[in-house]
Formats: C-alpha cells, structure tokens, sequence
C-alpha cells in the first residue's frame, strides 16, 4: 500500500517538476522577447532621430552654402565657401547614419569587437552576482 501511495507522489513530484521546468521556459522566451523588442524600439527610435537630425544639419548645411555662395559671388574670394568643407562632412556622416548602411558597419564591428577583442567589453568586477545584489539593496 505504502509503495502506491508512494509511487503516485512520485509521479505527481515528476510532473510538477516538468510543469515547473515548462513555465521556466516560458517565462525565459517571454523575457527575451520582451528585450528584444525593446532592444528593436530604441534602435527605431535611434533611426527617427538621426533622421530628423539630418534635416537639421541638412537646412544648417543649405543655409550656409547659400551665404556662402552669395558671399564668393560678391567678393570674388572662396573664404565664404570654406565652411561647406566641414559641414560637408557632418552632413555626409548623418545621411549615412540616417538612411546608409553605418548601422550596419557597426554591427559587423561589434560582432568583432565582441569575438576578437572581449576584454573591451568585459563589465568592472565581473557579472553581478545575486549575493552582490543583496548587499548592495540591504545597504
């Protein structure tokens, strides 16, 4: 009689405990959903912001070629245009950020920072531990 009863918890035991694991399971590809679309919502967000910082730059940027122009045709000197140089470049790089393929690059550099040169990356003192934790909130 006692091996019945015995057994019958056993097997409940071993199925609460794949219940368990099962739920685990679930709550860990939730949570890694729910980073990775947070993770895709800033990086949008990143992107809306480049590109409306591209407008920016891009009025600044017409802004001063046209002074610029104006002034070279009534002087008859290029100083008026030496500003377009370096603003060139500043327009050129938030046009790549903003509709290039820079985020791209910069995956791909990550990626390499991250297989090639690890130490970079690697957190002060390690991973938190759940000990650290708790003597950091008990403080």
């Amino acid at each position: 009689m006692g091996s019945v009863i015995g057994k019958t918890m056993e097997e409940n035991f071993k199925k609460q405990q794949e219940f368990m694991e099962k739920n685990q399971e679930v709550m860990l590809d939730r949570q890694i959903q729910m980073q990775n679309q947070m993770r895709e919502r800033q990086a949008a967000m990143m992107v809306a912001r480049s590109r409306d910082m591209l407008n920016w730059w891009g009025a600044f940027y017409v802004t001063v070629a046209f002074f610029g122009i104006v002034g070279f045709l009534k002087t008859k000197k290029p100083v008026p245009l030496i500003p377009l140089l370096p603003f060139s470049f500043i327009v050129g790089y938030q046009y790549d950020l903003a509709y290039g393929n820079k985020m791209q690059r910069c995956r791909e550099e990550a990626e390499r920072v991250m297989a090639e040169e690890g130490s970079y990356i690697e957190l002060p003192r390690g991973l938190p531990t759940v000990q650290s934790i708790d003597a950091a909130r008990n403080q």
